[in-house]
């Protein structure tokens, strides 16, 4: 693969943690704006039919059980948690595309926590998205090193 496509496929796996760290900024803001009591309602309301249908229904039930014992210091945790998270990862966004040389190795530290949290997170989970979430983070991280490498070399060129 030529060095070209590689630096496609960099800037297109940049611009989707962007586009990621947006939505957990605005999940994560609604998060904080929304009462527990709205959420309960909330997935009441999503998952009425099914339980009608099925009063045992596990997602179903397991939904509106996590709902009814979201705590207000969950809720809070979780929305601070996303709109960090994301703003972080913004900040760490517009420096890669910009080229800016900090950005690289400050990336790959940041991906390396998020990678030690969501294997952490799935020890208590075992929740598949968090495995795609991490494949997908160790070859944006493989991206990453391989584009400050080219910079480097560039720069030291220059």
């Amino acid at each position: 693969m030529n060095e070209h496509r590689i630096h496609q496929i960099f800037t297109a796996s940049i611009l989707l943690k962007g586009a990621h760290a947006l939505i957990e900024i605005v999940g994560g803001t609604a998060l904080a704006i929304i009462s527990t009591d709205s959420i309960v309602r909330i997935v009441n309301a999503v998952t009425q039919t099914e339980l009608i249908q099925d009063p045992h229904d596990f997602v179903a039930t397991h939904l509106l059980a996590m709902a009814r014992d979201f705590s207000v210091q969950t809720k809070s945790f979780y929305a601070f948690y996303l709109v960090s998270h994301g703003a972080i990862k913004v900040g760490l966004v517009i420096g890669l595309l910009r080229n800016k040389l900090w950005a690289y190795p400050a990336s790959l530290v940041v991906l390396g926590l998020f990678i030690a949290y969501q294997a952490y997170r799935f020890s208590y989970t075992h929740g598949a998205g968090l495995i795609v979430l991490t494949i997908f983070d160790l070859i944006v991280m493989l991206l990453i090193w391989h584009e400050y490498g080219l910079v480097r070399r560039h720069i030291s060129v220059d």
